[in-house]
Order: structure tokens, then sequence, then C-alpha cells
């Protein structure tokens, strides 16, 4: 008597529905696969081709296969910005990543210094015309109020702006920071 077969449904699993801690605490393919896919950053997909190559010594026709899906996945992450050579096993994928972790780094922190010293600027820009506010309204109005300090302070740069083009036209420090009239 021959068994019928009856079809399987597809198992749907929500990859997003997994936090990285939570795929990091399964110790198994498949979640090593989801965590490649959205990596916290390079140095976990190298801590996760070390288990996978673990976890697959014995299978170098699964480790040829993932080796070639990592490879297209991080060559399409535009956020990495890299062209992989071919490669035949996870050894080969965790080498050239571990020669572009170096290149990586060196981006990163070069990205970072320009980011801070573009955000400095523009504080320290802010904090000038502040500066020169406070010191035009004190020659003109005398003692400045906390309160007007404390404003100032907070103000965008924007809006000290349009106090600092105010304030040689006005009569009285009120007049300075009451909404405009049309």
């Amino acid at each position: 008597m021959k068994k019928s077969a009856r079809a399987q449904k597809p198992l749907l699993v929500d990859e997003n529905a997994y936090t990285d801690g939570t795929l990091a605490s399964l110790r198994n393919l498949v979640a090593a696969v989801f965590r490649i896919e959205h990596p916290a950053g390079p140095e976990t997909i190298q801590g996760l081709l070390g288990r996978l190559e673990e976890w697959l010594a014995d299978r170098a026709d699964l480790q040829r296969m993932i080796a070639r899906w990592i490879r297209t996945t991080l060559m399409r992450k535009p956020g990495y910005r890299i062209l992989l050579p071919e490669v035949e096993n996870l050894q080969g994928v965790r080498i050239m990543l571990s020669e572009q972790l170096e290149v990586w780094a060196r981006q990163y922190e070069a990205e970072g210094l320009q980011k801070g010293m573009q955000q400095g600027m523009q504080k320290g820009m802010r904090q000038g015309e502040a500066l020169a506010l406070q010191k035009l309204l004190t020659k003109r109005f005398g003692v400045i109020p906390p309160d007007v300090l404390a404003r100032i302070a907070s103000a965008s740069q924007d809006q000290v702006e349009a106090w600092l083009d105010r304030v040689l036209d006005v009569l009285t420090l009120d007049e300075v920071f009451s909404p405009l009239s049309h």
C-alpha cells in the first residue's frame, strides 16, 4: 500500500519580527542568515562567519552556497560600497571581510570626523551670533535679564539672526523679541 504524498505548505517567517539579540541567542543557521541579511555592523558578520564555518565544517556544498549568497548580499548593500571577488567557502569570505573591515573603519572614522567638524562649525557660528546679539543688546539696553539670556541660548540660528537684524531698529528690548507685525 502506497502512502499518498501530502503537499507541505511553506512556512513563512517574518525575519523583521526578531531582534538581533533574540537571533543571536538562537544559534542556528536560519538565525545566522537573518543576522547577515540585517547586520548590526561588519564585525557581526565576521563573528557569524566563524560560527557558520564551525557548523558547516563537513558541508562544503552548503559553505559554497552560503558564501556566494553572503557575497551577493554584501555587494548589494549600499552602505558597504564594496566589490568582492568570487569565493568558494566561508573562510574565503571571512578573509576578504577582515581586509575590508580595516577600510570600513578608516572610512567611518573619516566620515565621523567630517560630520563632527561640520556640526562644530554650525554650533560655533550659532554661538558666535548669539554672543554678538548679547553684546549688542547689552550695549544698547544695559543689563539683560536672565530669562532673555536663556531665550537667546535656546533659540535657533534663524531666530538669532532675525533678532540681530532688529536690534538696531527698535526702541526697547521687548521690541527685539516681539513677534513681527506686518
